[in-house]
């Protein structure tokens, strides 16, 4: 079996510890399975240091050789992808079979970015004869960057494929619950060959690296992923310094289901996803506004499909869900549906913790949850779908709108005239019909309202990382 990796920081090409270091633990055991060491204030200086020199080896290199060796690295995390997924199943609890699929998927952002490198392309504008006006795209600058625990190697790889992509050097600091999956993307870019400096990996006390790294004058961006509360914390430091950013924040995404689908198929595919990763992702489907007329099957659809939900250590064959990922997670659900259901809703299916050991909870189903209810108002980020009836399309959209939060919606119908109505009215950077997938390394991804500002992936993945440069060339002095 595979062995936890020995946990350290990436700065300037090479691998350091610190004396500090803070407990990685098993969210299925609650045993600690390593140290993740704190980057101190001269360790976030010394990278500060290295961006700034690795910024100006990586802007001179041409896009074709930053894609080539992007897709280089993508490679070996490929061809590690057995190992890497061993580390995020111990750290984080997902599924093994899941975290798989998450390196794959964070390969495949950075192969999407290498080929968008190649792409930033510029124009000409029309002038007359002996001016020329030319437009040029031209990487920003070091980039802060902040990932999160629930995804431990795909979410580093968003923001690391579009700054390295863009020519930009980069700082990530990752989640210290879930180093490792950092940590194998750091490693793959070493190997692959990449300049010192380039990429940079800190771990350590949020608070204090944010502070340090976003008020230097080093940063010239900052990305995160993570709530919409400390989203707005950093936006707020970065004001200060007129750094801009590039924000993926929180969600609580609705689904609408209309009396024309194929109802079993939806509880089906909904109770599947909205348990995935113990519904700990920011696009998790979790309101769901039903038809009145098809209510009660799709009800009793996905509280069917919800119970039979397999549930254990992530390195067990068959495992659906594993545990939440830490003791805060889980006090947290627990409240909410304790909430809910003394608010008047029903559990048709779980409701409360498994077991003593580790950081479980029942795949929970809650019906005609009153909107007075925390849980109608707060991202649950757990296993929990919220299933009410509405007696309309219209009524749907309405309470799919009714939240600050705008980041993934879903829809499943038939009819064209329900679509077009959906696209046009529903509030969310991402819309999908009859599918409950949100984000593709092919389409661009991002929220609105209090869901974030900027997009990862698509064409538009590196414009945030790029500034815009007009020149302006007259052959004679005018």
């Amino acid at each position: 079996m595979t062995s936890y990796p020995e946990l350290k920081l990436y700065v300037d090409g090479a691998w350091h510890t610190t004396t500090g270091d803070l407990p990685v633990v098993n969210p299925a055991t609650g045993a600690t399975i390593g140290k993740v060491p704190i980057a101190d204030p001269d360790t976030l200086d010394n990278a500060l240091v290295a961006a700034t020199s690795g910024f100006d080896v990586w802007r001179r290199t041409s896009p074709r050789e930053r894609a080539d060796l992007i897709r280089s690295a993508a490679a070996l995390l490929r061809t590690r992808q057995d190992e890497i997924a061993h580390s995020i199943t111990i750290e984080n609890g997902k599924p093994f079979d899941q975290a798989r699929a998450e390196v794959i998927r964070g390969a495949e952002f950075f192969e999407w970015d290498a080929g968008e490198a190649t792409r930033t392309y510029g124009r000409v504008i029309p002038s007359g004869p002996g001016v020329k006006h030319v437009v040029n795209h031209q990487p920003i600058g070091p980039v802060a960057a902040f990932s999160p625990w629930n995804f431990p190697m795909s979410q580093p790889a968003r923001k690391v494929a579009g700054a390295l992509a863009s020519g930009c050097s980069i700082i990530l600091k990752a989640a210290e619950e879930t180093p490792a999956g950092a940590m194998h993307i750091a490693e793959a870019f070493h190997d692959a060959g990449l300049p010192a400096g380039v990429l940079n990996l800190v771990f350590g006390i949020p608070a204090d690296i944010s502070q340090h790294l976003i008020s230097s004058d080093v940063v010239r961006m900052v990305a995160f992923t993570g709530s919409t509360a400390v989203g707005r914390h950093l936006t707020g430091l970065a004001s200060d310094h007129m750094t801009p950013v590039l924000m993926e924040l929180g969600g609580h995404a609705p689904v609408i289901v209309c009396e024309d689908t194929d109802v079993e198929a939806a509880a089906e595919s909904s109770a599947v996803r909205a348990m995935r990763n113990a519904g700990q992702v920011c696009t998790s489907p979790t309101r769901f506004f039903v038809h009145e007329a098809v209510f009660d099957q799709f009800l009793d659809g996905i509280t069917r499909r919800t119970a039979a939900t397999v549930v254990g250590d992530g390195m067990e064959p068959g495992v659906e869900m594993g545990p939440l990922a830490n003791d805060r997670r889980l006090a947290d659900v627990v409240a909410l549906v304790t909430d809910a259901c003394e608010a008047g809703g029903e559990a048709t299916t779980g409701g409360g913790r498994i077991g003593t050991t580790g950081f479980f909870h029942e795949p929970t189903v809650l019906a005609n949850v009153p909107d007075r209810a925390r849980i109608m108002q707060e991202e649950p980020f757990g296993p929990v779908a919220i299933v009410n009836p509405v007696d309309s399309l219209d009524t749907a959209i309405e309470r799919a709108n009714s939240l600050p939060f705008g980041l993934a919606a879903y829809g499943f119908t038939n009819r064209a005239d329900y679509v077009d109505r959906m696209v046009d009215r529903v509030e969310a950077g991402n819309l999908s019909i009859n599918t409950l997938e949100a984000s593709l390394p092919e389409t661009p991804f991002g929220g609105m309202k209090s869901s974030g500002y900027g997009r990862e992936g698509g064409t538009e993945g590196l414009h945030h990382y790029m500034v815009i440069k007009s020149v302006s060339h007259s052959i004679s002095i005018v």
